[in-house]
């Protein structure tokens, strides 16, 4: 049976031994280990739900306590997919596109600190875009979180 170099990576628990042998083992790598990664438009997929990310002003990512960055196409996603970890808000870094900047998916706004418009059509239907702190007629993170966890999915 062969097996991609990806998927043996992600397999090896040594990785567990702290966030700089990843990097060891997969070879020499241009990304940061802090900060938002780069996104591969059209062909970076949602560890969530699947979808490519293609929309660019909704995307947002998770960089873990390993380092390891996660890719969401919607903030939604993101929301729900830490729910299910075990680390906490304190550990990881959590970003979200500004929705608003030029080109689309050229600004990345700690989503916790970012201003969320309801009622946008996101990739996934829950609806925020992130702006920037202090943009009229926005929720903050605690009131975009809490809607998305209430409306499931």
């Amino acid at each position: 049976m062969s097996i991609d170099r990806r998927r043996f990576v992600a397999a090896l628990p040594a990785l567990a031994a702290g966030p700089y042998l990843g990097s060891v083992l997969t070879g020499c790598s241009s990304e940061p280990l802090s900060g938002p990664a780069e996104i591969k438009w059209d062909r970076d997929v949602c560890v969530r739900c699947s979808m490519v990310i293609s929309e660019r002003s909704y995307a947002a990512q998770i960089r873990d306590p390993m380092k390891k960055v996660h890719k969401f196409d919607d903030f939604g996603c993101a929301v729900f997919w830490k729910e299910h970890q075990t680390f906490s808000d304190a550990e990881i870094e959590f970003w979200a596109v500004d929705a608003r900047t030029e080109p689309a998916g050229g600004k990345w706004l700690d989503a916790r600190q970012a201003a969320y418009l309801a009622g946008r059509r996101t990739p996934m239907g829950y609806g925020f875009a992130a702006v920037a702190a202090g943009t009229p007629e926005t929720v903050g993170y605690a009131e975009a979180r809490q809607a998305v966890l209430a409306k499931g999915k």
